[in-house]
């Protein structure tokens, strides 16, 4: 993570070993003591808690004991918290090993909502591609595959479906990480049947908000966000500088939660799934998914803040 998230982190006074939150009175308090907002996959009756762990880059490491202790303890963390999202990519490096690893453990694998991709073109390399995964992840099943960034989507969704109607996954999607992919993504979610979608939406790049997450709506989609945090630009844009006092107004406390809470403000959001490689960064992430979140009128003020940086 960008250096300025270490300073956030430390300002707030999360430190990983303390597991204690500020309220909003300054005092400390347990983040075990609220639970997390929770939203409805819209396909299913299930729903799920509001923030969840992306895997890219900071889950790329050598799977080795020290290598992977911090991130075990970010992800234990985490579901001790009351999340459940965690997604990942055989893009990622060896992120799914590394997950497959940490999720074989303490029985943690039965407490998470496990997500990956299929990335690989045609029935074949998709499907061959997505044995690994199961291999990697060393699980029977997963609970959402999404074909990545669009990537043979008629092939692919295909083979998601078989596996859907065999058990093998509960929930299919697509994913895409950049603007210029919305019009065939809105192109596809309008011909397909689908459970997920998952997009770049954050508080300095909206355009989602523009097409893609009403179509989302319209359509029974729900919707996981990549890259909330503007790839960690909206970090370096807010370096230095105090959170407002009016974000008391949606109980935020720091700069990811203000970040975090932009996202979820939008009805049509399920997920965002940042990336947590540290347990106080599960700590502060995960205070977004409580109490309340900016209405309308907060959104545009946050919104004017960070267009004025």
């Amino acid at each position: 993570m960008h250096p300025s998230r270490r300073a956030f982190v430390a300002g707030a006074g999360l430190l990983p070993l303390s597991g204690l939150l500020l309220d909003r009175m300054g005092a400390p308090a347990r983040a075990e003591t609220a639970g997390l907002l929770r939203r409805p996959i819209s396909s299913s009756s299930e729903t799920l808690p509001v923030i969840g762990i992306g895997t890219s880059r900071r889950y790329e490491v050598e799977p080795t004991p020290e290598k992977v202790a911090p991130l075990r303890e970010a992800v234990q963390r985490f579901v001790a918290l009351g999340g459940t999202v965690i997604d990942t990519a055989p893009s990622y490096g060896t992120a799914e090993d590394v997950l497959g690893l940490i999720l074989s453990e303490d029985g943690l694998r039965e407490k998470v909502f496990l997500c990956s991709k299929v990335g690989t073109p045609g029935r074949e390399g998709g499907a061959a591609e997505i044995v690994r995964s199961f291999e990697r992840l060393k699980t029977p099943v997963i609970d959402l595959i999404a074909v990545h960034n669009l990537i043979d989507p008629t092939a692919n969704l295909a083979t998601l479906r078989e596996l859907k109607a065999r058990g093998k996954i509960r929930y299919l999607g697509v994913t895409v990480w950049r603007d210029s992919q919305f019009p065939d993504l809105e192109t596809l979610m309008k011909r397909e049947t689908l459970d997920f979608i998952q997009v770049n939406y954050a508080l300095d790049d909206r355009r989602a908000a523009e097409r893609i997450l009403p179509v989302a709506a319209e359509r029974g989609m729900a919707v996981m966000v990549n890259v909330p945090f503007g790839r960690d630009r909206l970090f370096k844009a807010v370096q230095g500088r105090e959170l407002p006092s009016w974000t008391a107004e949606f109980d935020c406390v720091s700069w990811p939660q203000f970040f975090l809470k932009y996202v979820l403000g939008h009805a049509a959001v399920t997920c965002p799934i940042p990336g947590m490689a540290k347990a106080a960064y599960v700590e502060d992430n995960l205070g977004a998914a409580r109490g309340r979140m900016p209405d309308a009128a907060l959104r545009t003020r946050m919104e004017a803040l960070v267009d004025a940086l």
